[in-house]
């Protein structure tokens, strides 16, 4: 019997292994406690096996869970209808599944400041549910990433390369280095899936050739590369955008904003959840590739702890195979790791090919 057709799942598809994956979320990475106000919001190109899910999850942790459904942005970063910024404002706990995500919105910056324990998990399917989150050994998952975190805080050089052709050199200059993908711990600190680090190196330090070869999104015409977007990246801003049709496209849509901080890089971040080993055109998910760099440009928040600004919008890339050098030394090259210390940890998260 055929289980799927297209990208709607009937409801046996990984049934036992959603609900697990739900459970895991709600009280393991949210940590979710009785009584508390768990607002889910999605749109309507969330997957709503997902969102119930989560839902019901909630309710069995204890907690009082309200779904938030609106309708589907064309882009991210764009401003929720009044009831949905009312709800998350009011949460202590918010898990986010619309494809346009609302990071770096005002809602999202008053559910912060109001203390809410916010999540993204944008475009989250359940296949990608189940891979990243249901299947993974979530404390060996962090402490693979506090190793990788650790490693980049220590460097100052950070050079990255890539067959596609990057070459991006920077300096960290003492700069912190966060694990998006904690744990819930904190009231008003965001978090992201599980499987990245990140920081911005000082931003003026940064120059050289960024390559996105996976993945990058927004804009909605895009998603997975049909050929490699080129950026020239002087004193941390980009300069040129070179390449075929996607090229073109990214370049019209920086263009389209009218906004110099669309043009800024905003942040490194490595990815390594081993349950994404393919670009899918979800970019949280492709973000988390194993072994990939990704970059984001346009607005920055604080919680990357360099410079702070807002853009009209935000966009992530993928730089697939990449080689890593701090100070010089190999972390990682094409696309493997290679330091000591991160290869122990991946044997210990059992890393196929460790």
């Amino acid at each position: 019997m055929q289980l799927t057709l297209g990208t709607e799942p009937l409801a046996e598809y990984l049934g036992f292994e959603l609900a697990e994956a739900a459970t895991k979320l709600v009280k393991e990475v949210m940590l979710a406690k009785p009584g508390e106000q768990v607002v889910v919001t999605a749109d309507t190109s969330s997957d709503w096996r997902v969102v119930m899910a989560t839902a019901q999850a909630a309710r069995t942790a204890g907690a009082v869970p309200t779904v938030v459904l609106y309708p589907s942005a064309y882009h991210a970063v764009v401003e929720p209808p009044d009831p949905v910024a009312g709800a998350v404002a009011r949460s202590q706990v918010w898990i986010e599944y619309a494809p346009a995500y609302l990071l770096h919105t005002r809602a999202w910056k008053e559910a912060l400041q109001q203390g809410s324990r916010y999540i993204c998990l944008a475009g989250m399917d359940v296949t990608m549910m189940v891979n990243t989150l249901g299947r993974v050994d979530y404390p060996k998952l962090l402490a693979l990433g506090e190793t990788l975190r650790r490693l980049v805080e220590a460097a100052d050089a950070v050079r990255i390369t890539s067959p596609a052709g990057t070459d991006l050199e920077a300096r960290n200059q003492g700069r912190k280095v966060r694990q998006s993908g904690k744990l819930a711990d904190t009231p008003g600190e965001p978090i992201m899936l599980g499987g990245q680090v990140s920081w911005c190196p000082v931003e003026e330090t940064i120059s050289g050739r960024l390559v996105f070869d996976g993945a990058l999104w927004p804009p909605a015409e895009l998603g997975i590369l049909q050929s490699p977007v080129a950026l020239t990246i002087e004193r941390g801003v980009v300069v040129t955008v070179e390449g075929g049709r996607d090229a073109e496209t990214f370049r019209r849509w920086l263009e389209s904003f009218n906004d110099p901080n669309m043009y800024r890089l905003a942040h490194y971040s490595l990815g390594f959840n081993p349950g994404v080993t393919r670009v899918t055109g979800r970019i949280v998910e492709d973000e988390r590739v194993f072994g990939c760099v990704e970059m984001g440009i346009g607005s920055q928040g604080a919680q990357i702890r360099g410079k702070t600004w807002s853009a009209a919008s935000h966009t992530d890339g993928i730089v697939l195979n990449p080689s890593i050098y701090l100070d010089g030394i190999p972390l990682e090259l094409e696309g493997r790791y290679v330091h000591p210390e991160v290869v122990e940890a991946c044997r210990a998260l059992r890393v196929p090919g460790y």
